[in-house]
């Protein structure tokens, strides 16, 4: 069976819809096993500042002190990741919600303690737990905090691990859920990009902002990691054309000359 990796952005999460979660069972109905990796920076904004915690960025991470780290996976492993497991289960879609910690799903090592704190990349995720559940027809939802092989825990950015966990589980499809239809130039949605294509787009600014993270967590994953294809994604409609296909705009190495 093929694999199909979903990460939804946290901008997003309170407005996916509900033909988001049915298109999830038509994928699940095809055949696809289907894993959700989430993030949630609005809500981890939100609840530091009413706790008056400060908290800034560096090169889009956010330095996780271990207050800070406290705070965001009470968040993350917590509020948010119940809140879609609940609206699977909903959906009719069985799911289980989970840390990176759980079962050492997710082994992390720190990015740049010195200046970032508690801020992780995946080293190694445990591909044989996630077959385990995936086997018994559950989704699995993740919460990006991985642990080290001294039990310290870690933040990472949501996009790298969903692309790390989509590189391990050798999935078919990786999408970045998000607010917006895919990557537009000229207000139109380009189908389907190169990678050289897209670094092209980032120099010349048609790809800006919280756009460029997810495009380059995707080069990364295409050029590194042997994913053929990643899609980015609008949430808050079906993933799926009414032709069956996915929606959105294709990330490939390379295009098809017909």
């Amino acid at each position: 069976m093929e694999t199909i990796v979903i990460k939804c952005g946290g901008s997003i999460l309170s407005e996916l819809s509900d033909s988001f979660f049915s298109s999830i069972k038509e994928l699940k109905y095809k055949g696809y096993r289907v894993v959700i990796v989430h993030g949630g920076g609005p809500e981890i904004a939100q609840t530091l500042s009413s706790l008056n915690i400060k908290s800034d960025f560096v090169n889009g991470l956010r330095r996780t002190t271990k207050e800070v780290l406290d705070v965001v996976e009470m968040v993350l492993s917590g509020t948010v990741n119940k809140s879609v497991v609940i609206e699977l289960e909903k959906a009719g879609i069985p799911a289980v919600g989970l840390s990176g910690c759980d079962a050492g799903l997710l082994k992390a090592k720190p990015v740049d303690l010195e200046n970032l704190g508690y801020v992780g990349e995946v080293e190694q995720v445990n591909v044989s737990f996630l077959d385990t559940i995936l086997s018994q027809d559950y989704v699995p939802v993740l919460s990006p905090i991985g642990m080290d092989g001294e039990f310290t825990r870690y933040n990472i950015n949501a996009d790298t691990a969903a692309a790390s966990v989509a590189i391990a589980l050798k999935a078919k499809h990786l999408l970045f859920v998000t607010d917006v239809d895919g990557i537009k130039k000229d207000d139109k949605v380009l189908p389907s990009l190169s990678t050289e294509s897209v670094v092209t787009l980032i120099e010349e600014g048609t790809i800006y902002g919280g756009m460029i993270p997810k495009v380059k967590a995707a080069l990364s994953a295409l050029n590194d990691g042997g994913l053929n294809e990643i899609t980015i994604i609008n949430g808050k409609g079906s993933l799926l054309s009414v032709d069956g296909t996915l929606k959105g705009t294709k990330i490939v190495k390379e295009l098809e000359v017909v």
